[in-house]
């Protein structure tokens, strides 16, 4: 309908209504009040949009996040045996429950990309114990935050292991040139990341590479003799007491005159060497190799790595987060905690330091110099 037509109705609108305005102040009239046209005015405003939620109303919904309904994902890469993996971060979600009132939902993804993907995936609800290669990746791929870092035995950092037979005639990186190798998984710092690194600079060129999916299976690809070397994690055996600590420069194996003594303690939880306790990645598969330190030996280890993390997915909560943090510090100070992520099987964390993104540096350098990517990692 034009607005030349709407005109007539219009002024006899406004004269109905004078009327009425003057009829409230005189005698009622006689006479029919004048009909009032029923054909509708079109709108000339646009209807009102509902508003855009508060910042309120958005933390309400967040709230959401930890309820039986919703609970808040905890990651794990799989670099030990997931039923001891599932088994204890179970023991872990129980005392964070116990703790904070939040529900947990305990998981290990097929690999250390899965991982990452999975908290990218969902970056409001997940939070994932992964290690420097991995947070670095997650960091660049969508903003993934470091919380903590793992501490064991007084140190939070760690090493990549070269393992090869003990009676193999290698005595350098260089005689490892043209010989098989098994590393862990590609997404692994430590079984993969930094001995791809070290290897392309000595110019050294494997034979075969092979992923054998682990820390334990890497170790019994070499014990097996499967492959010529491997690689995996390396924490520094504890000496003797009376004999102070390990620190970098010392030899990394146990001395040769005790290797005979290597055994499995009664309690079955460590290997000790005439008072030296082995914490590397050799001590995973003492229940099924316990003469293992008689098989297989430390070539050489790496430059320090910063430890393994705990970071959060990139919208995870604030105030959830502040909770699980202060729960987290708590939990590690309790003797369940040995029975969980830091059982010598599990993670063997003996403690948690706060870290910050600038101190994996070191690692993002070494992805750059690789180009290593989540897509291409492995290849």
């Amino acid at each position: 309908m034009s607005s030349k037509r709407h005109i007539p109705y219009i002024l006899l609108a406004v004269l109905v209504i004078a009327s009425f305005v003057l009829a409230a102040c005189q005698p009622a009239a006689t006479a029919e009040p004048t009909a009032v046209p029923t054909e509708a005015v079109e709108p000339t405003e646009e209807p009102t949009m509902a508003p855009e939620p508060t910042e309120a109303a958005t933390e309400e919904m967040m709230s959401e996040i930890g309820s039986p309904e919703h609970p808040i994902k905890v990651l794990f890469v799989p670099s030990v045996d997931a039923q001891v993996i599932v088994s204890g971060g179970e023991l872990m979600a129980d005392a964070l429950n116990q703790a904070t009132g939040l529900n947990f939902e305990v998981s290990v993804p097929t690999s250390y990309a899965a991982t990452i993907e999975e908290m990218c995936a969902s970056p409001d609800d997940t939070m994932g114990f992964i290690p420097a290669l991995g947070y670095v990746l997650a960091s660049q791929l969508c903003g993934v935050d470091v919380a903590f870092k793992a501490v064991r035995y007084g140190s939070d950092v760690y090493y990549a292991q070269f393992l090869v037979a003990r009676d193999s005639d290698y005595q350098t990186l260089e005689d490892l040139d043209g010989k098989s190798w098994g590393y862990t998984d590609a997404g692994s710092t430590s079984g993969y990341m930094v001995p791809v690194v070290m290897l392309s600079d000595a110019g050294i060129e494997p034979s075969e590479s092979v992923a054998t999916g682990g820390h334990p299976e890497a170790v019994k690809a070499v014990y097996n003799g499967e492959v010529d070397f491997a690689t995996s994690f390396y924490t520094a055996p504890l000496y003797p007491e009376g004999m102070g600590a390990w620190k970098e420069g010392d030899a990394p194996d146990v001395p040769d005159d005790v290797v005979d003594d290597c055994a499995v303690t009664d309690d079955g939880k460590s290997i000790v060497c005439d008072g030296y306790t082995i914490l590397d990645a050799r001590a995973n598969i003492r229940e099924e190799a316990p003469d293992v330190i008689q098989k297989v030996r430390i070539l050489t280890i790496s430059q320090g790595i910063p430890n393994d993390t705990l970071s959060f997915g990139p919208d995870f909560p604030a105030d959830l987060r502040a909770e699980i943090a202060d729960a987290l510090v708590a939990f590690a100070e309790t003797e369940e905690w040995g029975n969980s992520i830091g059982s010598t099987d599990f993670y063997n964390w003996t403690g948690i330091n706060t870290a910050s993104d600038e101190e994996y540096d070191f690692v993002r350098k070494m992805v750059e110099a690789a180009g290593i990517t989540l897509e291409n990692i492995g290849e």
